[in-house]
Formats: structure tokens, sequence, C-alpha cells
């Protein structure tokens, strides 16, 4: 095979013979040319496809890591009021506490300065090196859980102590004595009587007082008051826990002046006279029990209240 080269000066040519190897090796460079620039060009599409494939899984890992994000911020969230309400209550109780106390101070009968739970507690101490504490939901749930406890143990305590501190304050006053009305009549007696409904002998558990409507009801001693509110038969009815066994109802009040968990002192006004519930008109139906047993206020109404 010959290859002939024309110059551009006067026509002049060279001719190249070539033979079987060099033929062999100019066909392959030919041949090769096509297929390394495809080859060139298939790489440069693949990397292209990779390319757009990584980008398509970084969005969606940051798709997820922000999803993760939200939702860490929306747990924190639920958390930090969770324990805000926790730490409201909290509050609540020890305010009560602070009453609480205020009110055994008083009945103490402390001296001015000796005692003030309005004040904060005196504390103190060296300073120490400080150092940072890092607390975990966990550690923060027991911190509250033991604190809840403390407040309720020395809720306890102290409703304990109130507890005795008024039945020294109240000893003495505990038994009745006494006309559970200020004014009025006696109407009806203890004991077996006319029902004033049926016609029938029955028993009637305690004194009836008649009077005027809105007339003032007393406690005929010292207590806790343990019901007030409506109870069938009675109407509206307030209930005195005395001590010492002794227990005292008036019924059929127009209007309860105190509640549940009230004390009350011998002589406060602790009612108004009414007709409610199985009533013919105005009185307070007054009973008294000794030792879960009934017994005729009579004998109770004829002491004199100390």
């Amino acid at each position: 095979m010959n290859i002939i080269f024309i110059g551009n000066r006067k026509g002049k040519t060279w001719t190249l013979t070539l033979n079987n190897w060099a033929k062999f090796l100019l066909s392959m460079c030919l041949l090769g040319l096509p297929v390394s620039g495809g080859i060139y060009l298939g790489m440069q599409l693949g990397e292209s496809k990779v390319d757009d494939r990584l980008m398509d899984y970084m969005q969606q890992e940051l798709a997820e890591q922000q999803a993760n994000l939200d939702a860490g911020r929306e747990e924190a969230r639920q958390k930090v009021a969770a324990l805000t309400k926790k730490l409201a209550v909290l509050q609540t109780r020890l305010l009560r506490l602070d009453a609480l106390g205020a009110r055994l101070a008083n009945i103490a009968d402390l001296e001015d300065g000796e005692f003030d739970f309005s004040l904060q507690p005196a504390i103190g101490g060296p300073e120490l090196e400080s150092f940072a504490l890092e607390y975990s939901h966990t550690e923060l749930d027991l911190m509250f859980a033991q604190l809840q406890s403390h407040v309720e143990n020395r809720e306890g305590q102290l409703g304990v102590l109130e507890s005795l501190m008024l039945n020294r304050q109240l000893n003495g006053q505990s038994q009745p004595a006494g006309r559970p009305v200020l004014k009025g009549w006696l109407s009806s007696r203890y004991g077996r009587r006319t029902d004033p409904f049926s016609g029938h002998r029955a028993w009637h558990n305690g004194i009836d007082f008649a009077g005027q409507e809105g007339d003032q009801i007393i406690a005929v001693a010292s207590g806790v008051v343990t019901r007030a509110g409506r109870h069938s038969g009675y109407g509206e009815l307030v209930e005195v826990d005395h001590g010492e066994g002794y227990l005292t109802r008036y019924a059929h009040n127009r209007e309860n002046l105190v509640k549940a968990g009230d004390t009350v002192k011998q002589g406060d006004v602790i009612a108004l006279m009414g007709s409610s519930g199985r009533s013919t008109g105005p009185h307070v139906h007054f009973e008294v029990y000794k030792n879960g047993r009934s017994v005729d206020p009579a004998s109770y109404i004829r002491r004199t209240i100390r």
C-alpha cells in the first residue's frame, strides 16, 4: 500500500510505502478513534446519572433529618409543657402549705416574729466551687416525683398537727350544750310521736325548734363540719363532728353557711332556718349522737354553754 504526499511548492510529491504491519496499525488507529469516543461519551453520561442519584439521595437524607429534628422539637415542647403543669401543681400545693402553716402559727399563739410562714427560711453556708449539672428527662421526672412526695408528706404531717392542736384548743368545748337556735320554740320532742305526714306513730330521732324563715342556727359545740348539703328526708343538712364520740345534725335549713371541712366554734352561725326536705314549716331538726348512737338532745340542751 502506497501513500502519496503532494507538497505546496512546485507540485513535488513523496511516496510512502506501507507494509502489512503498518497497514494493520493504521487500521487499528482509524477504528479505535470512534470506539474511544463512544466510550468517553458513555462514561460522561454515566457520571451524570450517578451525580443525579447522589443529589436525590442527599436531598432525601436532608428531608428525613429535618423531620427528625421537628419531631424532637415537638417532643421537647410537650415534655416542657408537662413539667410546667407539674410545677404549677406543686406551687399550688406549696401555697396551701403556707396557708396551713400560717393557721397553725395563729392557733399556737406564737409571739410576733417567732415564726412567720410568709418569710423565706434563713439559709446559708460557705461558697464552694460551683459545678454544672445536666439533667436528662428521666432525671427531671424523678426529681419532680420526689418533690411531689415530699410535698404530700408535709401536707399530711401538717394536717395531723392541725388536728391535734385544734383538739387541744377545743378541749372543753366539744360536748354539746345549749339550744341550736338563738330564738324559737320547741315544737317536737325526741321519741315516739304522731308522724305529721302519715298520721301514724313513728320514732322521732331528734328535737324540733320552730321559728321564722331565715332565723340563725348555731353550733352547740366546737368541731369540724363533716357534711353540708342536701340529704334525703333532711333537706339541707349540716353535720358537725365534735370529737370524743359526739356528733350533731341540723336539718331542713334554707341555706347552709358552712361546708365540709370547715372548723366551727361553739356558738358560730352555721345555717339559716328553712323548710327544706320533709317539713311542714320553718324549723330546725336537731339530732345528737354519742359513739354512733342517737341520744335525746334534751339533756344537752339544758347544759350551760361554757
